[in-house]
């Protein structure tokens, strides 16, 4: 068990890393929408280039900061019953919704991500606008994030266990959002 909880830390500490990556990304994604607007109206110009550079950096933030919000237990949860069970009980719907849900279709979505980003690469696909940018790059990180996201699965599968059989206790407590 210490060696996948070794490999467990590891996967976060990339995680982490991927989490805060994203976050500098949101600022650039502002810094960039800001100056774009700024640029259009003060000297009636602009560019696709920039306006696509701007979604393609929101798809980073999305695809690199889904493993650092599960890794903190900040993703989306369907509560029908978690916040009112024993933590042994949440500890266990982690499990089954890990291994039945989240795993699966992250690996499934990488793999089928993985053809949709090659054929772009070895086309050189361009957007189709006028000074648009080429495309694989926001392909690949689809791939990326997928893949990082079912690492990341299979790291709080490790923590769930290890908590489970006691090697070490994990916080289930999960704050419900505002509506």
């Amino acid at each position: 068990m210490s060696v996948l909880l070794a490999a467990s830390r590891l996967i976060d500490s990339i995680s982490q890393f991927m989490g805060k990556l994203a976050e500098y990304m949101v600022l650039f994604c502002c810094m960039i929408s800001a100056g774009n607007a700024i640029v259009r109206y003060a000297f009636n110009y602009s560019s696709n280039g920039w306006l696509e550079i701007q979604w393609y950096l929101f798809a980073f933030v999305v695809m690199l900061g889904a493993s650092h919000a599960l890794r903190n237990n900040e993703h989306v949860r369907v509560d029908l019953i978690y916040g009112s069970v024993s933590d042994r009980a949440k500890i266990w719907i982690d499990i089954v919704g890990l291994i039945l849900f989240l795993l699966p279709a992250c690996v499934y979505l990488t793999w089928l991500c993985w053809p949709f980003f090659t054929l772009s690469y070895h086309q050189g696909e361009i957007s189709g606008n006028a000074g648009g940018l080429i495309r694989w790059p926001v392909k690949l990180i689809l791939v990326a994030g997928f893949a990082l996201l079912s690492l990341q699965g299979v790291s709080e599968l490790v923590k769930r266990i290890a908590a489970l059989t006691g090697h070490i206790t994990i916080d289930t407590t999960y704050e419900k959002p505002l509506q």
